[in-house]
């Protein structure tokens, strides 16, 4: 990094699982520095979705540099997650035309509720198969899988987790860490944040802010999503030996199914 920036600047790793990220720092301009990243991130930029894009290189190696401003400020609390500005932006990213532009020509294909169970039914092991929460998650998976249907599929972010939402000094809010967004149900991304997030007696309020109304159907796909993502986690966490994270999800999965009995 320090011959593309110069000598000057101070660069420390960023941190995060992949080990491409950094921040530069000189003269009090602050930058992130990311390797690799996908084109995606210059339309991002452009909608004012992510802190705005500086500058692209490409490396000798093929590698490509991407340069961001860095943004002071704190990432929003579990408690924000109900603010009318984390609704609107949603919706913004649900809309947007460019963003879903982009994502088809990257070779992105619409991720559906059936591709999504059988990535489930192939991925999951032994073990997890067996426990009686996962079995009677996946009957509920099969059950309702021909009434789930969305007519208009847009880019989903995927992981609408509050560490992922950047409320900068200058009061802009931002969602970063794009890595996973699909082409897809919007109901994932609404699921997630309600049910992690929002109290149910105020999940209709919230809807309206976002610009729709809640109905059976919104409400059962949004169920659907959430109990596929959830099995989804536990796999994933497990795989890792991260086993009181996976332990975590299993009892919001039991959680789940129980709000839903009473």
């Amino acid at each position: 990094m320090e011959h593309i920036l110069g000598q000057e600047w101070e660069i420390v790793p960023a941190g995060g699982a992949t080990g491409e990220a950094f921040f530069a720092k000189h003269k009090g301009q602050q930058l992130f520095l990311k390797r690799n990243t996908s084109p995606f991130l210059a339309v991002l930029s452009a909608e004012g979705i992510v802190p705005k894009l500086i500058w692209t290189k490409r490396l000798e190696n093929g590698d490509v540099i991407t340069a961001q401003q860095w943004e002071s400020g704190r990432e929003l609390k579990q408690a924000d997650m109900n603010n009318e500005r984390v609704a609107k932006l949603l919706k913004k990213i649900h809309g947007s035309k460019p963003l879903l532009s982009m994502l088809e020509r990257l070779g992105k294909s619409p991720l559906t509720a059936e591709i999504i169970l059988q990535i489930i039914e192939e991925d999951l092991d032994e073990d997890l198969r067996d426990r009686d929460i996962i079995v009677q998650s996946i009957e509920f998976l099969r059950k309702e899988i021909d009434h789930i249907h969305c007519e208009e599929m847009t880019v989903c972010h995927c992981d609408v987790n509050h560490n992922n939402w950047l409320l900068a000094e200058n009061n802009q809010l931002y969602l970063i860490d794009w890595d996973g967004a699909m082409i897809a149900d919007p109901a994932i991304d609404l699921g997630m944040l309600l049910y992690g997030y929002i109290p149910k007696q105020e999940w209709d309020e919230w809807i309206n802010r976002y610009g729709l109304t809640l109905t059976d159907d919104l409400l059962l796909r949004m169920k659907w999503y959430v109990i596929a993502q959830t099995i989804n986690s536990i796999q994933w966490h497990k795989s890792k030996s991260r086993f009181e994270e996976m332990n975590k999800w299993i009892q919001f999965l039991i959680d789940l199914h129980r709000s839903y009995e009473n």
